[in-house]
Formats: structure tokens, C-alpha cells, sequence
């Protein structure tokens, strides 16, 4: 790698993305608009953001010197890329990281930055990078890794799942806004997030108390059906919680039904599994603790680093 870090700029798009991905030993510059508008808010929110996480400021950008863009949004890319950037920066070595899976048809959508010469997309889930079309483009896939905001350690003292998703309810079918009405008129669910309130949930939780809120709680449930895969599931994995899941997308890899958490596509028998860990706290607890070393193992945040170190090293070493 360089001998010195590497000054990238990006954006802040997922918050606790971007919290782990700082982890990385370089620079991270983070383009910021005096509004602290959607995707220009540099350090916000109380995340620990480190000293190698730094701020761009739109009306000063064309003249800053970077190594390296990481793009994460199709705006980005097909906007800011040439409204904000200067012709050399534009010229840089690209990367383009890709959170979801396609919104549209799920196996026909041309990525957006697809076939782009010098350019890196980088997919956070093997799903993901099967799923969309991304032509002649350089791919590689990284995997989530997650350093934990909290020191907490599963109780499972509350008898109720918890659900975590943003938004559940504008974000309607895609996210399981009806699976998760569906499922908690017949097991005590608490769902939180940000306008939880709208789904009859509690509200948003603090990233870094969210940990010791998952902590209570019997079993965390993911009703979403279409996604890439929730770093919610990993942060809770990485407490010990159990997970309960919709076997679809990146999660029916992650999980084995019945031994690190519970996975399938009925209803029916997910619920019926909740049922059993409201009823058997020890089962509970050692599914949970399976799912805990499964996740050390994939999402330690050390096999993430490495790995963006790798994808660095391959577009800027």
C-alpha cells in the first residue's frame, strides 16, 4: 500500500456503513454542504467518528487533491460527479459501491455505472453482484464487517422480538411493512427506527444504544423480504441475539435454520419459531451464541479491512 493513506472522497450515505468502513487506515473526505443536506452531511449524527474522517466542503471541492472517489449513489454518478468534480478528479480511480440490490426488474436492470472504463463496483453482498447487470465492469464483492458501538452481550430477559428497519412504514411491501403487521398481531414484537412511529413502533434508538436495546429482547426479527442484507441482522448477530428471517436474498446464505437462527419463506413456521424461543430461553440463548461466532467469523471487522485494503490496493496501489 502507499506510505501514506490514501485521501478519499466519498459521501455519507448509510451512516453505520460509513462508520466501519472508516476503519480502513486512510482518509475519508466526506463532501458537506452548509444545509447538511441527504448524502452532504459529513460527520454527523453520534457516531465515533475517527480523525481520519474529514469534510469536503462543496464550495471548495474542485480545488482539493483526492486519490481516490468512491461513489455510492446513482445521483453521484451521474450528476455530482460532474457538477461538483473537476475534470482531474473526474479522472481519478473510481469506485463505485452498490448497497442494494436492483429496484427494478431483479435480474434484467443494467447497473448504472456499468461498462464504465477504470471502474471498480464494489458489491456488499454476493447477491447483489448476481443479481444486477453490470456489463463489462470490474466487480468484486465485499462482504459486511461491523465493529461493535457497544460492549453488550445478549439477556433475552424481555419476552418480545425486536425489528429494526427505517421508514417501515413509507417503505410499504419490500421492506415487510405487511409481514411485520401480519406477524406481531401473533407475537409480541417492538419495532424501532427512525418514524417507527408511523408503524406503531416506538421510534428511533441511538446507534450506540441500540446494541444493549437488541440485548433485551428475546429474538430480533427481519421481516424484509428484497434487499442486500441488513447490517441490523449483523449488529445484532454480534450481540447474540437469534435471528428470525425471511429466507430470501443474501440471509438465506448466512444462516442454517434451526442452528444459527431461523430462516424459511412461510410465515407460518417463522412464527412458530418465535413462539419457541419465547418458550425456551435456553434455546434462545444457544442459537443465538451459534449465530455470534458465525458472525466473528464473516463480519469480523478485521476480514473487512482487509479486504477494502485489497480493493484499494487494486484501483490506487
Amino acid at each position: 500500500m502507499p506510505r501514506r493513506p490514501l485521501r478519499i472522497l466519498t459521501w455519507h450515505v448509510h451512516g453505520n456503513y460509513l462508520y466501519y468502513l472508516s476503519q480502513v487506515p486512510h482518509e475519508f473526505w466526506l463532501v458537506t454542504d452548509a444545509q447538511r443536506s441527504s448524502h452532504h452531511s459529513g460527520r454527523s449524527g453520534r457516531l465515533p467518528w475517527g480523525d481520519n474522517v474529514k469534510e469536503a466542503p462543496v464550495e471548495a471541492l474542485a480545488q482539493m487533491d483526492f486519490d481516490v472517489v468512491l461513489y455510492q449513489s446513482r445521483h453521484a454518478w451521474e450528476t455530482e460527479r460532474h457538477t461538483l468534480l473537476s475534470p482531474a478528479q473526474r479522472r481519478l480511480p473510481a469506485i463505485v459501491l452498490e448497497h442494494d440490490p436492483p429496484q427494478e426488474h431483479p435480474t434484467n436492470t443494467r447497473h448504472w455505472a456499468a461498462d464504465a472504463p477504470d471502474t471498480l463496483i464494489v458489491h456488499c453482498t454476493h447477491f447483489n453482484a448476481l443479481m444486477w447487470d453490470s456489463g463489462a465492469s470490474s466487480v468484486q464483492v465485499v462482504e459486511h464487517g461491523v465493529r461493535p458501538l457497544a460492549d453488550a452481550r445478549y439477556r433475552g430477559e424481555r419476552a418480545e422480538g425486536v425489528v429494526v428497519v427505517n421508514n417501515l412504514a413509507r417503505r410499504g411491501r419490500r421492506l415487510g411493512a405487511d409481514v411485520y403487521a401480519t406477524v406481531r398481531e401473533q407475537v409480541p414484537l417492538v419495532l424501532v427506527g427512525m418514524n417507527a412511529e408511523a408503524a406503531g413502533g416506538l421510534g428511533e434508538v441511538a446507534h450506540q444504544d441500540l446494541p444493549g436495546f437488541v440485548a433485551e429482547r428475546r429474538f430480533f426479527f427481519n421481516p424484509i423480504r428484497y434487499t442486500s442484507l441488513g447490517l441490523s441482522i449483523v449488529e445484532a448477530m454480534m450481540v447474540g441475539a437469534p435471528i428470525v428471517g425471511l429466507a430470501t436474498t443474501e440471509l438465506a446464505t448466512v444462516l442454517r435454520d434451526g442452528e444459527t437462527g431461523f430462516v424459511d419463506t412461510r410465515l407460518d413456521r417463522l412464527v412458530d419459531s418465535m413462539r419457541r424461543l419465547l418458550a425456551d430461553p435456553g434455546l434462545a440463548r444457544s442459537v443465538g451464541e451459534a449465530g455470534r461466532r458465525l458472525a466473528q467469523e464473516r463480519f469480523g471487522i478485521g476480514r473487512f479491512v482487509t479486504d477494502w485494503q485489497r480493493v484499494l490496493q487494486t484501483v490506487a496501489g
